[in-house]
This record gives C-alpha cells, sequence and structure tokens, in this order.
C-alpha cells in the first residue's frame, strides 16, 4: 500500500511563494508518472500539473508559467514550486500518480488571501 504525504502548504498574500512536497512510499516512485492535483473549496480535485519518469512536464493552464514541478527518485519525493499564487490557487493540494491510482493522502492546505 503506498502512502502520500504532502507538506508544505500554509497561509500566503497573493503573490507570494509556497513550496509544496509529497514523499511517496513504495518501490516504483521512479517508474510513475506523478501528479500535483488541488481541491477548491465546493469543487471537484483537478489535476495541476504532472511530471513524468524522464521528467517530462505538463501544466494546467490556470498555473502555467507559475507553478514547477520537480521530482527527485532517490527520495521518493515530488515537488509544487507554486509562485505569483492568486487567491483562485486557494485549495487543498495533494498528490497522486497520473492517473490517481493509490488512495488519497491528507493533502496540504494552501491558501492565498487577497
Amino acid at each position: 500500500q503506498v502512502q502520500l504525504v504532502e507538506s508544505g502548504g500554509g497561509l500566503v498574500q497573493a503573490g507570494g511563494s509556497l513550496s509544496l512536497s509529497c514523499a511517496a512510499s513504495g518501490s516504483n516512485f521512479s517508474r510513475n508518472v506523478m501528479g500535483w492535483y488541488v481541491q477548491a473549496p465546493g469543487k471537484e480535485r483537478v489535476r495541476v500539473a504532472i511530471i513524468g519518469p524522464r521528467s517530462t512536464r505538463a501544466y494546467a493552464d490556470s498555473v502555467k508559467d507559475r507553478f514547477t514541478i520537480s521530482r527527485d527518485d532517490a527520495k521518493n519525493t515530488v515537488y509544487l514550486q507554486m509562485n505569483s499564487l492568486k487567491p483562485e490557487d486557494t485549495g487543498v493540494y495533494s498528490c497522486n500518480t497520473f492517473p490517481p491510482q493509490h488512495k488519497w493522502g491528507q493533502g496540504t492546505q494552501v491558501t492565498v488571501s487577497s
């Protein structure tokens, strides 16, 4: 059973930055496409960014040029650097494979004030 543990969220003013981390247990991390997802209040969870085994990346249009996804396979960890944050980025951020295959972790709350 893969466990996903996210961290790094918090409260930040618009225009600020946050760096999120997601540590995954299990032995096949390096082979997986990993993704960050966000669930805004009252909305469904949506994909924010994904990164493949060779670090190919793809982003939702809403975060392009502001967020950067990266991975460290030696640490079984995927990161999300979030810059120029906007109030609409507020939500619970979680990681999982893409498409999601594992039980969701608790996620980490990101709140951006205007």
